[in-house]
């Protein structure tokens, strides 16, 4: 009899050994998942009302079922409490809230039974097994792996990556291509989660950083940090571009990436579907930067503007629809990949808008201070666009045009001002007749002209335009119900605010109603060379 409980035992060990070994999870974990198989078995067979624990020896594989009981001085349940007389019966030293813990015989298996601590043992270690997935591949986030595409399902691929299965969703392919069970397939791990059915691990062969992966594999420069892919824009299947740079200036981080006729981008290439892939030089100038990225397009000039982060490109006119790109693929690429929003114009284009800007100058010039042509071309060919422009310019720029002595420098001046003057007043009394708040006019970045839009669109008090969010001024973008973007006009459409402009002056009304505390002032205090901040000051750095 002795025998066959030792041959139990180690046949327990063994099969807990094997399921380890096979799920590649801990031992304990399935050693844990028998115990609880036990312990449900025992309640059943002893009533589930009883707190009863089974321990596996983990070294002699020996099970301990025990039922622990509570010390009480009046036992109202005898399947979870035993009296203080009792308790020291079995353990002198027993005290009210001790817990005595009473052993019991191991309950024989019937076939109930073998069945219930089948499904847990299995659930469990089907749970560990998920847990050790998640763990493994949730660090793994970034890489390139190779599996064999086991089903489809709806457009997807499930692929078997060994010890587990990831998921390629049919807008993470490459469109046109198709795989079929058992062919091999390379992807990029873009994302692991958490979910009720296990964790889902989420491949893609369309994320732009797939081919950062897949020339890093190819090219052993990349591999080593010499030469850095700084940027990635991509239509998958159809083209991309990268732009790069070498750390070391003896390395030329275009010809690296393309390799000796070619053979290091088009291994890339082959693994893309033929996708085409423009490589060009990275340049922390924006403007360089634009004009390679625009590539194979030959660029005449390049116009930037800071503050909406556009940049206007003029190109001959041959090279339009070779910048434009077919379906403007080629600009859309270069915008992705600079991060600037790229109008193209053409040579003739552009001369047609300046000439038609000039005229419009003129014509404001002309008007607002009561001047001949020859003058008002004068002040617009030197760079002068409005009236505040001639109004408080230095007197020693505008005596300097050609022409132009200090007293007609004066008179121009004179003549700006009294027009800023006049124009002012009447906005004001627009301003007043609308019923807009003085408060308002008084924000920060509210000029005359915009308190009388904000009160054409019903915004007249400091409350008013407290309440508003920067879309309400500068406006946005909605799907209407035939899903096309249409754009909401803002309340100051045409003052060319940014977002940032928009936000300030919210902000600062909201300061001006009392809504916020505006932000302190901090002041920096200068700490002398070689000396070291002390007590609160060194604390606080």
């Amino acid at each position: 009899m002795a025998s066959t409980v030792a041959a139990n035992r180690l046949e327990l060990l063994q099969i807990a050994d094997a399921v380890a070994r096979d799920k590649s999870i801990d031992k304990e974990v399935v050693l844990t998942a028998m115990e609880e198989a036990m312990q449900r078995a025992a309640k059943a067979h002893y009533g589930a009302e009883n707190d009863i624990k089974v321990d596996i020896d983990p070294k002699t594989g020996e099970t301990h079922v025990s039922r622990y009981l509570h010390v009480v001085e009046m036992v109202e349940n005898d399947k979870t409490e035993i009296s203080l007389a009792d308790a020291r019966k079995r353990n002198p030293d027993a005290q009210i809230g001790d817990i005595i813990a009473e052993t019991l015989p191991p309950v024989d298996f019937n076939r109930i039974n073998a069945q219930n601590a089948k499904q847990v043992i299995v659930q469990k270690v089907r749970d560990a097994e998920r847990e050790r997935q998640y763990d493994e591949y949730k660090d793994r986030i970034g890489e390139v792996v190779h599996g064999v595409v086991k089903r489809s399902e709806f457009g997807s691929v499930v692929v078997d990556l060994g010890k587990a299965e990831g998921v390629v969703r049919r807008d993470e392919m490459i469109p046109r291509e198709s795989f079929r069970p058992g062919d091999r397939i390379r992807a990029y791990i873009y994302d692991v989660r958490r979910e009720a059915r296990g964790p889902q691990i989420f491949l893609s062969r369309s994320h732009p950083q797939f081919m950062v992966r897949l020339f890093a594999q190819e090219v052993p420069e990349i591999y080593d940090g010499v030469i850095e892919i700084r940027a990635v824009a991509r239509d998958p299947g159809s083209r991309a571009k990268i732009a790069v740079i070498s750390k070391d200036s003896s390395i030329d981080p275009v010809g690296a990436c393309v390799g000796m006729r070619g053979v290091r981008v088009q291994a890339v290439v082959q693994e893309l579907q033929g996708e085409r892939i423009d490589i060009i030089p990275w340049n922390p100038e924006p403007a360089t930067f634009i004009v390679n990225a625009l590539a194979p397009a030959e660029v005449t000039k390049v116009v930037l503007d800071e503050d909406t982060h556009r940049v206007e490109v003029v190109v001959p006119d041959e090279q339009l629809s070779l910048g434009i790109g077919r379906r403007g693929q080629n600009v859309r690429l270069a915008s992705q990949l600079t991060g600037w929003q790229i109008d193209i114009l053409t040579e003739a284009e552009e001369s047609e808008r300046r000439q038609k800007e000039f005229n419009e100058r003129t014509k404001l010039f002309m008007d607002s201070l009561d001047v001949d042509e020859t003058v008002a071309q004068l002040l617009a060919s030197e760079g002068f666009a409005t009236i505040e422009d001639v109004a408080y310019v230095e007197m020693s720029e505008l005596s300097q045009i050609e022409a132009f002595d200090e007293e007609t420098a004066q008179e121009l001046q004179s003549r700006a001002l009294e027009f800023i003057e006049a124009r002012n007043k009447e906005l004001d009394d627009k301003r007043l007749a609308l019923g807009v708040e003085d408060a308002v006019l008084e924000v920060p970045g509210v000029s005359a002209a915009m308190a009388v839009a904000l009160g054409e669109n019903e915004i007249k008090s400091l409350d008013d335009l407290a309440g508003c969010a920067s879309d309400d001024l500068i406006g946005y973008y909605e799907v209407n119900k035939d899903k096309e973007r249409v754009r909401v006009p803002g309340a100051l459409d045409g003052f060319n605010l940014t977002s940032d402009d928009a936000n300030a002056i919210v902000m600062a009304a909201r300061v001006a109603a009392g809504w916020i505390e505006p932000e302190p002032e901090v002041e920096e205090e200068e700490i002398a060379e070689g000396e070291e901040p002390e007590g609160e000051e060194a604390a606080e750095a």
